[in-house]
Order: structure tokens, then sequence, then C-alpha cells
């Protein structure tokens, strides 16, 4: 009896180990799952373009493959007129364009320059260096119109040998009636043929005009009077 159940149990297994291998040999293989790590890199979008879709050539002036064109590049100088950030032509286009105007209160470097006056000591300096070199027409006309007369002046210092002259400050200019009149102190030296010296102080007056329309000439310092006296020297 025992044999005969342990002879049944033996077949029993054999069957079910049967039955086993059979079902494994059925199943289908299993694929392993894909690593999306070593996926392929894309494709260029159309011929000729990058893999990055990246232009070809570095610039502005290229539009990438894929997104919109990037912005152009701000101006280098702010709009003026507000036509291409350009600034306006001056009505003469041969002259090029208009320069940046100057700040409020700024002198225009453009403008003429205002005329200078003359300094009324270098009027006297001229008119004794004319008489040293007898130019007396020289010296005469460094007086105002109708004033001296080279005659004169000649029979003047006709014994003059030299003149010596030294100029003060002068004083402040005062206008009156269209003129502008200033004073200027010297003293002058002369020495004569016998050898006699004389020595004068005193005051030249000087005059220039102002009004509108005077010519340059007039503008000019002249000497309008002269007070000298004799002076101890």
């Amino acid at each position: 009896m025992p044999r005969r159940f342990a002879t049944s149990i033996a077949g029993t297994l054999c069957l079910a180990s049967f039955i086993a291998l059979t079902g494994c040999g059925d199943s289908e293989p299993v694929v392993a799952e894909q690593d999306s790590t070593h996926a392929p890199l894309p494709g260029p979008q159309q011929a000729g373009g990058a893999v990055t879709d990246m232009p070809a050539a570095p610039g502005p002036g290229e539009v990438p493959l894929a997104g919109s064109a990037p912005p152009p590049p701000p101006p280098e100088h702010p709009p003026v007129d507000g036509v291409a950030g350009l600034p306006p032509l001056e009505d003469n286009p041969e002259a090029g364009l208009l320069a940046t105007p100057p700040p409020a209160g700024a002198p225009d470097p453009q403008a003429a320059p205002a005329a200078t006056v003359e300094d009324p000591r270098d009027v006297l300096r001229r008119y004794y260096a004319a008489i040293n070199a007898r130019d007396f027409a020289t010296a005469q006309a460094a007086w105002i119109e109708g004033a001296g007369a080279a005659a004169t002046l000649a029979q003047d210092f006709a014994s003059a040998t030299s003149v010596e002259l030294t100029v003060g400050e002068p004083r402040p200019a005062e206008g009156a009636a269209g003129s502008v009149y200033v004073e200027v102190p010297v003293t002058v030296t002369t020495m004569r043929a016998d050898g006699s010296r004389q020595h004068q102080a005193g005051r030249y007056t000087l005059r220039r005009s102002q009004v509108d329309g005077a010519s340059a000439a007039q503008r000019n310092w002249r000497i309008a009077a002269i007070d000298l006296r004799d002076a101890v020297g």
C-alpha cells in the first residue's frame, strides 16, 4: 500500500513539471524599454540648416530657421526730425548737416566776433613815434577830423631832436551824444637842438564814435584835445 501511494505521488509531480515547462515555452520574449537618454539628435528642419536651429552665419542680417527675427539694433543718434533718426539737413544740401545747437546762454561759435577797441594809450605812442620820425602827416592823422595840421606840428617840433612820452592809466571812459571820451595822463620830455630840455605834464582827451552806422575809422580813438603844462623835470 505505501509503495503504490509513493508511485502515485511521483507521477503527479512529473505531470505538473511538464505542464509548467510547456507554459514557459509559449511566452513572448520580453523587450527592454529603450533608454531615452540615447535617442538620436533631431535633424535639420530644411536643407542646409543647422541642427540647433541657429543661423548658419552670425549677425543680425539672417533670420533663424525657427522663431521670429531679432530686433534691430538701436540707432547711434536719437531722432531729431523723426525720420530714420537723422538730423535735419540745411536748406543748402552742399553745406552738410546742421551742427548741434549750443545750449541756452552759450556764445554762438559761428557768430562774428565783436570788434575790439584799441587801447587809447597806443594811439598816443604812435603819435609821438611819428613826430620823432619827422612824419608829421601820420602824426596829424591821429587827431579827429578838423583838429590839428601837419604844418602846425612841423612848426611846433621844428627845433626838437627827440620827444619822450610816458603814459599813465586811462581814466574811466564817459559817453555823450553818441561819442565816448577818455582822458589819458601823460608826461612829455622834449630835447631841443640847443641842448635844452622841456618837461611837461598833463593829459590828452581822446574820442571815438559809438553811433549806429559809424565807420571803422570813426570807432577808433582819435585825439580830441591836449592839456600840457610845464613841470619841473
